[in-house]
């Protein structure tokens, strides 16, 4: 009793706020099914960080002195010293993605590409408001809605922010049904949300599902060297399915690593969720930018096809636009179930997932783009 005593007189009022925080994060992934396989280790992870001279950080022996924690050594290992894990797991969603839709209509990728503008716009108003350049740049990379990345980013600069940025990019992914809508009907209207795109299914043969994440990493690496452990690993996961001789292994990364990586990477990354580093002021404007930064990347995107739409007989859907970030497939079907609640008869969805696919190509380009710039100027 003695000793429970001492360990609850030793809990400060920040600690008691990052509990409420772990709960409320296990609450939304086991209740309300936001990203669970992120959510709830991260949840768990932050009640265990902020415990009283938590073992998991480091353990000081008699005799021995101070070791470190199994969750301290995993961050070392797996994130700081090699960024292993958020890398990794871009094989496994390599492996999940057929990027079939994207080649059938190759216009899908201009999507992509501007569904990118909150980051930048985040970048701005975040240096504006004083935090430095590499902090800034890894908070508005929390725009792509594209967790690994953002932490991979963050990690890379060197950013005082890694857990409040994981924390904001996962959280938003999962609020990708709640914020999307939100945002394009700011910039649409009915009208707009209600026209119908023709779909004819192209023939995309196997040489080409092949050829394409070959030639995609071997551009990407002559125009963005920084982005290529990002993209070369997702394409090889895609190569992985693809191929058509890896079938096993193609399952082992959509499934078993995937999932082992996702659960490694949320109970690590609340490392960076001890209260002391997050429990402040800046964690709610990371938190507001972050925000910013997502509602502007789905909003560019939109603007991207109303302005196309300026100079085409065929209009699109500007809502496809939206598609074009990385949370892939959800911002797709958050796009067809809008376009559905407007007319029952219009189907979209796979016009959406072209785009979404490119954004996640694109997000991590961008990801990389923003390292070599920040390295660059620093």
């Amino acid at each position: 009793m003695e000793f429970l005593w001492e360990g609850l007189m030793s809990i400060t009022w920040q600690q008691v706020v990052m509990y409420a925080v772990g709960i409320l994060l296990i609450y939304l992934a086991i209740k309300k099914d936001y990203e669970p396989a992120l959510l709830l280790p991260m949840g768990f992870g932050a009640i265990l960080v902020n415990l009283p001279l938590s073992g998991v950080i480091n353990q000081e022996m008699e005799g021995i002195g101070v070791v470190n924690g199994i969750i301290e050594w995993l961050f070392n290992v797996g994130i700081d010293a090699s960024e292993a894990l958020p890398i990794l797991l871009f094989i496994g969603i390599g492996a999940m993605i057929d990027f079939g839709p994207l080649l059938s209509m190759p216009s899908m990728f201009l999507f992509g590409a501007g569904a990118q503008f909150g980051i930048f716009f985040a970048i701005c108003v975040a240096v504006l408001m004083g935090f430095d350049l590499k902090d800034a740049a890894s908070i508005g990379i929390i725009g792509a809605a594209d967790g690994p990345t953002s932490i991979l980013v963050s990690q890379v600069l060197h950013s005082n922010y890694v857990g409040p940025i994981a924390v904001a990019a996962y959280s938003y992914m999962a609020l990708v049904p709640i914020v999307q809508p939100v945002a394009i009907r700011l910039v649409t209207t009915k009208k707009e949300r209600r026209i119908h795109m023709d779909y004819t299914p192209g023939t995309v043969s196997q040489k080409m599902k092949i050829a394409f994440p070959i030639l995609v990493t071997f551009l990407v690496g002559l125009v963005s060297p920084q982005s290529v452990a990002l993209v070369g690993f997702l394409m090889f996961g895609n190569l992985l399915r693809e191929c058509g001789v890896l079938g096993n292994l193609s399952d082992t990364a959509q499934n078993v690593l995937a999932n082992l990586i996702t659960l490694l990477l949320g109970i690590t990354i609340s490392f960076s969720m001890r209260a002391e580093a997050f429990v402040n002021f800046d964690t709610l404007l990371i938190m507001v930018l972050g925000l910013v930064a997502f509602i502007f990347d789905s909003i560019g995107g939109v603007l991207l096809a109303k302005f196309l739409n300026l100079f085409r007989k065929k209009k699109i859907n500007p809502m496809i636009g939206a598609a074009g970030i990385s949370a892939f497939p959800m911002s797709a079907r958050v796009v067809q179930k809008m376009a559905m609640e407007e007319d029952p008869s219009n189907v979209i969805l796979m016009h959406a997932i072209g785009a979404n696919v490119s954004g996640q190509i694109a997000s991590v380009i961008a990801g990389g783009l923003v390292i070599s710039l920040v390295a660059a100027y620093l």
